[in-house]
């Protein structure tokens, strides 16, 4: 059965054959711009000094830059694949290492994504007025998401892999759209791509595409599922060709994987970046729960606790009524007029289902900006859903109170959200309320009595009720510094892990740059803790003493994490060995390995007790009896004397 609505012919061809709205090119670029501005102002620093370092690192060595090593030296990766390493890299080798060379791209990515969701949902309707307006309120939607507004201002690879998930959706919906087959595989090359800037959660798009095509595929079911499964030959080629080529690579001539128990990119899908996120992952990579949980406890109501309600869920109950008028429509009790087709319904529906669902529920480490991952869904959502929303409205008696109430739910939540933090900008709680109020109000009175004045009331009324909480948030991260670990927007929030960032985008009594992605006990002196002054912990002094006698050997120094590495690199531009990886417990160094690089002139210097992490074992005692401690430097040993 074939959920598409009738295609017009002109459609088929792949073009929209009436002219745009005067209105709708201009208001576009305006919406584009004040993306770029939200996304590209102000921004300094180094963000994620983790991923920073690894940028800087490739500018230095081509063999850092593939494998997406830490250090140019390339002894650990960072515990993610390099696609979006990549972008920022080739930015900062043409233009050289700087905050706006490494972050500009991310900038630029969060503007492209809004555009595609523009062109996706506008080419999902038959041409006409509605297409545009539809469109326009997505791109505005996507445009003002909060945490969308906190990580395209990061270096964290959640930007890239948002824009090659709607490429992907985009050439999904096309290849629906037009019937052919090429858009499809294209789709299938996008999420592949994501795959490649973070794993398993690029696949999260896949159920929701797969269902789509099957219900409105448009040709035989033994052509839909073959073409389905020549997509899937596209999808699996595109994901693992950087990992068959890593792990196909000898291991003592790369670096050691981060985030792997094994040196495989394999065991980093499957555990650290796969099931350890879902089911959560102890320190020795078993499965068990545990993870960190900066986005609060699992549970069905986790996208609309304190954590996570003011940066995606503003508009989650317009989504779904807008999902309950997709059903209407397909049951014929709502008069379809210019929706848009069933694919694009089940494609922008599915996504947001199949993310709420993964999100709400997993037990393993989870950030608050993961979720800017359902942004395209819940834009796109928004769009299609206000303008067939306001066509029933205004054409339907029996469906007319079907806008109105989705204003009502979403403003009455907007002013819950608001209130969770009543003293920061008071007033707006309730200014979103009377706007709540004053919108369901004139859109009553515009049913019964139509005018242009109070219908112009109704909208404006209606805007601020369902933007004005997102909008407030969305424009905080502009007057903080780039908090690069766990960027948030809105407001503080009394309460430590799991809370609300600061207005500077920080956790309460957190490190700006130092937040892991650890276990719940990290923090400053712990593997995966905050970096407790310049160069990790080291100060200025003993990063020049490193600097001044680091002689021919390939590392300044080696340290216990990533932590402690990545200021080190940043502040003096050279090579440092990361021994334990991000949080210190990878087995990457080995006393072999060590004895090995030391004899060899390639390390000197050794610092100690910066954790428990694996410099806490038999390196660390083999540090002890075979490194010299250096006077007036403490913790640094010289393995060479």
């Amino acid at each position: 059965m074939n959920l598409t609505l009738p295609r017009p012919a002109h459609r088929a061809a792949g073009s929209h054959a009436l002219p745009a709205p005067r209105w709708s090119r201009p208001a576009l670029w305006a919406v584009l711009a004040a993306a770029f501005f939200l996304y590209a102002w102000a921004l300094s620093g180094d963000a994620n000094e983790y991923y920073a370092a690894a940028v800087l690192s490739g500018t230095g060595s081509w063999k850092a830059f593939f494998f997406g090593a830490i250090d140019a030296g390339s002894f650990i990766t960072v515990d993610k694949p390099p696609l979006a390493l990549w972008v920022m890299g080739l930015s900062a080798r043409i233009f050289g290492y700087g905050t706006y060379s490494m972050l500009l791209p991310q900038a630029l990515a969060g503007v492209a994504a809004v555009a595609l969701v523009h062109s996706a949902v506008r080419r999902s309707f038959p041409p006409g007025r509605d297409a545009h307006a539809a469109a326009l309120a997505a791109a505005v939607v996507m445009t003002l998401t909060p945490i969308t507004v906190a990580i395209n201002r990061d270096n964290n690879p959640d930007t890239v892999l948002v824009l090659l998930l709607t490429l992907a959706g985009w050439f999904c919906l096309e290849s629906l759209r037009t019937g052919r087959l090429r858009p499809l595989l294209l789709a299938a090359l996008f999420v592949g791509l994501a795959f490649n800037a973070k794993m398993l959660q690029a696949y999260l798009v896949v159920p929701a595409f797969a269902v789509a095509y099957l219900a409105c595929g448009g040709i035989s079911w033994p052509k839909r599922l073959g073409r389905l499964l020549a997509a899937g030959a596209v999808l699996a080629v595109s994901s693992a060709w950087w990992m068959v080529i890593v792990d196909l690579w000898p291991a003592d001539s790369r670096p050691y994987i981060g985030g792997s128990t094994d040196n495989t990119v394999r065991d980093l899908v499957i555990g650290y970046n796969g099931l350890g996120r879902i089911f959560g992952q102890s320190q020795g990579g078993g499965f068990g729960g545990g993870g960190a949980r900066w986005g609060g406890d699992p549970g069905a109501g986790r996208l609309f606790n304190d954590v996570l309600a003011g940066q995606i869920s503003w508009l989650l109950p317009f989504c779904v009524a807008a999902l309950a008028v997709a059903v209407l429509l397909r049951t014929r009790r709502l008069p379809a007029g210019e929706a848009p087709s069933g694919a694009a319904w089940l494609v922008w529906g599915g996504w947001l289902v199949v993310h709420y669902v993964v999100f709400s529920f997993s037990s393993g480490t989870f950030h608050p900006y993961y979720t800017t991952a359902m942004a395209p869904a819940v834009a796109a959502l928004t769009g299609m859903g206000a303008v067939v929303m306001w066509r029933a409205y205004r054409n339907s008696r029996a469906w007319a109170w079907l806008l109105p109430v989705a204003v009502a739910a979403t403003g009455a939540w907007a002013f819950m959200v608001l209130r969770r933090t009543p003293d920061w900008t008071p007033w707006l709680a309730w200014v979103v309320l009377g706007a709540t109020l004053a919108a369901v109000a004139a859109l009553v009175l515009a049913r019964a009595r139509v005018t242009a004045k109070v219908t112009a009331f109704a909208l404006a009324a209606t805007l601020v009720a369902t933007l004005g909480g997102p909008a407030a948030y969305a424009v905080t991260p502009l007057a903080s510094p780039v908090n690069g670990t766990n960027p948030t927007a809105g407001p503080s929030s009394a309460g430590g892990m799991g809370q609300p960032g600061r207005p500077d985008g920080g956790r309460p009594g957190g490190s700006l740059r130092g937040e892991p992605e650890g276990g719940p006990d990290a923090g400053p002196g712990n593997p995966g803790g905050g970096r407790g002054g310049p160069g990790g912990g080291v100060s200025d002094a003993l990063a020049a003493y490193l600097v001044a006698h680091q002689g021919t050997a390939t590392w300044l120094v080696a340290v216990d994490s990533a932590q402690q590495a990545s200021g080190l690199i940043l502040a003096t531009g050279k090579p440092v060995i990361a021994m334990g990886g991000f949080t210190g417990g990878d087995p990457a160094m080995t006393v072999d390995r060590l004895r090995e690089l030391v004899s060899s002139g390639r390390l000197r210097y050794v610092m100690t007790g910066g954790g428990p992490g694996r410099s806490g074992g038999e390196v660390s005692s083999w540090v002890q009896e075979n490194c010299a401690a250096v006077d007036g430097q403490d913790g640094l040993r010289d393995c060479a004397a």
